[in-house]
């Protein structure tokens, strides 16, 4: 009997699902001690695209109110090309869940790859940070 190993929906389907919502090069002074970048400053990336998307949609200041699951399928190397597509899920009264898929190119590499993806919820607040509707569209 032969084994079939796992697919994973990017390499069925190699594209970024949602709208580039952030660019940047990873640099040294964000590797970790193995000198890959840093898991955190991943995911600080993601958050900085879902809210550029959450502040657009909600037409002011809002807050990261969770962050669901994540697991980073590749390291991301030092002047990578990174990149944040974000896909608004769900829209409430006060809050919104966005994905974030990070994809990187590396600088030897021709073809992106997917790294990790996950759900950043926010809330529209107001100047007194208490939560507020978010505009009707």
């Amino acid at each position: 009997m032969t084994e079939v190993s796992p697919v994973t929906p990017d390499e069925l389907d190699p594209s970024p699902v949602g709208e580039l919502a952030l660019r940047v090069m990873a640099m040294p002074k964000d590797t970790n001690a193995n000198g890959d970048i840093s898991g955190g400053w991943l995911v600080t990336q993601m958050d900085a695209a879902a809210a550029i998307v959450a502040n657009r949609i909600a037409k002011g200041r809002t807050t990261t109110m969770a962050v669901g699951e994540m697991s980073f399928v590749r390291p991301v190397k030092v002047g990578s090309v990174v990149c944040c597509y974000a896909k608004v899920t769900h829209m409430g009264r006060t809050s919104m869940r966005i994905n974030i898929e990070v994809w990187c190119r590396r600088p030897e590499d021709e073809v992106r790859q997917k790294v990790t993806e996950a759900e950043f919820i926010y809330v529209a607040i107001d100047e007194q940070r208490r939560i507020r509707p978010l505009p009707k569209e």
